[in-house]
């Protein structure tokens, strides 16, 4: 899979400097938690579900979770189950998937769905734990080891950190503690915790409102931070970015967010008001706060949403250069020194991990040429989507 795929040959060599990798499923595990990028979430339900995972990769999604958790009424539980099985099965040996996951509602879903599917199991790529805990996440990476030796394949994992007692001020800590003992004994198949920001914003009774980014609501915001701190630092696990719910703006209570100076350089207007229409200036806010954060990807749940997190994922020319000046200097004995485009310091050893995380986000969505933006880069991708 490589992203931007979608580019012919003479877009890619104007966009970038450093076109993005094909990345193989079978990569390692933190260059493949890069390559989800935007996750698009599909209720189990969907009637064409097989079509619509095909079509998401069309668009450039790479990876999709097939939802039977939260997106499924109660009541169809065992219809989606089943349908997900019977759909799925189809895709078996087609080369054009993005990674495909299963967001499980019980500990007995997996070994279920494998034994539906027979030999077509190897279609999905892994499994999304949801409200995992300290309590009942045993039972889930369990179950999920099991089901690998059925399949016959690696099966990836990805706990959902969503539980009140993640939300609780003196539980936190504890129970973060605990979940990542539980990860350590499967490190070799959790490729990235991923953050329930609905649920934990509804222990309080709480909802994101559309003008506000994650970390204006301080209190999911908190609990993002002691995710990272636990989970997410050096030497632990990916952390995804929260999910982004609203894809059409009604009236505005606030400012739109999307500056208009990039866009009247690049002259693309016209696309900005395309951005504001679909409530995506608050998308793009978050993704960058994300970054800026510790995290990684998105979760998304509209496929208007996917160019943006992906186009903003795009590693600028500069901050190439600020990677490999960085990383040479610290081969060289360290140091501070003046980036090559003469407005920052660079220092050799606390700039280090950073520059090494860059360069995998390099690796899978390219670096952009000098004098490319990320309108241009939102602009070529949005030609593929029906915003």
């Amino acid at each position: 899979m490589r992203q931007f795929h979608f580019l012919d040959k003479a877009d890619r060599a104007q966009l970038f400097h450093m076109p993005p990798a094909e990345i193989d499923r079978d990569a390692p595990l933190d260059l493949l938690a890069h390559a989800l990028g935007a996750t698009l979430y599909i209720p189990a339900t969907r009637e064409k579900l097989a079509k619509d995972v095909r079509k998401v990769a069309k668009q450039g999604a790479t990876s999709c979770v097939v939802c039977l958790e939260d997106a499924i009424p109660d009541g169809s539980v065992e219809f989606a189950v089943n349908h997900l099985a019977e759909q799925l099965a189809t895709l078996r040996g087609r080369d054009d998937l993005p990674l495909i996951f299963v967001r499980v509602r019980s500990a007995d879903q997996p070994a279920r769905i494998a034994g539906l599917m027979g030999e077509a199991a190897d279609v999905i790529d892994g499994f999304v734990l949801p409200k995992f805990s300290t309590a009942h996440g045993a039972e889930f990476l369990d179950a999920v080891t099991e089901c690998e030796s059925t399949v016959g394949r690696r099966l990836m994992i990805m706990p959902v950190i969503e539980t009140p007692e993640v939300m609780y001020r003196e539980t936190r800590i504890d129970e973060l503690l605990g979940q990542r003992a539980l990860l350590a004994k499967h490190a070799e198949r959790v490729l990235a915790v991923r953050i329930g920001a609905t649920d934990m914003a509804s222990v309080f009774a709480l909802r994101r409102p559309r003008d506000l980014t994650i970390y204006d609501v301080r209190l999911v915001a908190g609990a993002v931070a002691d995710v990272v701190n636990v989970l997410g630092r050096p030497g632990g696990h990916a952390v995804t970015g929260p999910v982004w719910e609203y894809f059409t703006a009604p009236d505005r209570l606030f400012k739109p967010q999307l500056r208009e100076t990039p866009f009247s350089q690049a002259d693309d207007r016209d696309l900005r008001a395309r951005l504001l229409a679909r409530d995506l200036d608050g998308l793009i806010r978050e993704v960058l706060l994300d970054r800026a954060n510790g995290l990684i990807g998105k979760t998304v749940i509209h496929p208007t949403h996917v160019p943006v997190v992906h186009a903003l994922s795009v590693v600028s020319h500069e901050e190439h250069d600020d990677a490999l000046g960085v990383l040479s200097a610290k081969e060289g004995g360290g140091g501070v020194a003046r980036s090559s485009y003469r407005n920052k310091m660079n220092e050799a050893n606390p700039h280090q991990a950073w520059a090494q995380q860059l360069l995998l986000r390099a690796q899978v969505f390219g670096v952009a040429a000098p004098d490319v933006t990320f309108v241009d880069l939102l602009a070529a991708a949005f030609e593929e989507t029906t915003l």
